[in-house]
């Protein structure tokens, strides 16, 4: 018997924070959140989650930033 084990990354959901100023250019409103889960699968079959990456870039100046670099005004808004 085959069995067809794997991960697979799910849809990616955004999210405009409003009022909330980039901490590296301080641009208000050009903050976007991306969220994108990390699926185990069978036979193609999403069965459970593994991770979720988070991670916020401005439109501005194109920089990143990861759940770890959050500032508290940026997780409130979420």
């Amino acid at each position: 018997m085959i069995l067809f084990f794997g991960t697979r990354p799910g849809k990616k959901e955004s999210k405009q924070l409003n009022n909330v100023a980039c901490p590296y250019c301080h641009q208000t409103n050009t903050l976007t959140v991306m969220a994108q889960p990390n699926y185990a699968h069978l036979f193609w079959i999403p069965i459970f989650t593994i991770n979720n990456v988070k991670y916020a870039e401005c439109s501005h100046c194109k920089k990143v930033y990861y759940k770890e670099e959050f500032t508290p005004e940026m997780e409130n808004a979420l």
